[in-house]
């Protein structure tokens, strides 16, 4: 049984990089779709239609966001970082909202995703940053001051582009004077 998941999940992840090893998010199945990133270095998402006749779908898209570390590129996140960094795979488009909730700050401050799971944290980390809050002095005084400190973040739900990243939303590690800082993000682990 074992041989044969492998042989599916293989036969999948081949048709998703048949251009070459290159990711592209149209290209995936929507069950790897969420977390992953394409080779462009832009966010895949989840997002859902509706059809001709009424019912919903789910497609894969690329998104406008991008990774801030360029060797977060090419990547289906892996079934164990999704779940030790609480994510959700059926996650519909790219929203800071997973931060409001204590279980998914929880996993997604711990150790375990924090050392093994650079994509995750990279996203998070860039989402909390649009919300004005630096993610590592938030799981530092998470674990200090439990839910106290979730009042910092009031999620606005969407994740900035390219264009909002002019006026300071949707910053990436490599700018302003957080930069060398977040450097040190996985190094800080746990807060």
């Amino acid at each position: 049984m074992e041989l044969i998941i492998f042989l599916v999940f293989s036969f999948v992840i081949h048709g998703a990089l048949a251009n070459n090893g290159e990711i592209v998010c149209e290209d995936l199945l929507v069950g790897l779709c969420a977390y992953s990133v394409a080779s462009s270095g832009k966010r895949c998402s989840l997002e859902s239609y509706e059809s001709i006749e009424g019912t919903r779908g789910y497609q894969c898209k690329t998104s406008e966001v991008l990774v801030s570390n360029i060797d977060i590129t090419n990547v289906i996140e892996s079934d164990e970082c999704i779940s030790a960094c609480g994510a959700d795979r059926n996650s519909l488009g790219i929203s800071s909202d997973s931060l409001l909730e204590s279980t998914f700050t929880s996993k997604l401050c711990s150790q375990e995703c924090n050392q093994k799971c650079p994509n995750i944290v990279d996203l998070y980390y860039n989402l909390a940053l649009g919300e004005g809050v630096y993610l590592p002095a938030f799981c530092k005084g998470r674990n200090l001051n439990g839910r106290r400190e979730m009042s910092q973040i009031q999620s606005s739900g969407v994740a900035w582009g390219l264009s909002a990243a002019s006026v300071g939303y949707g910053r990436q590690l490599s700018e302003g004077p957080v930069a060398s800082a977040a450097l040190t993000f996985e190094a800080d682990a746990p807060w």
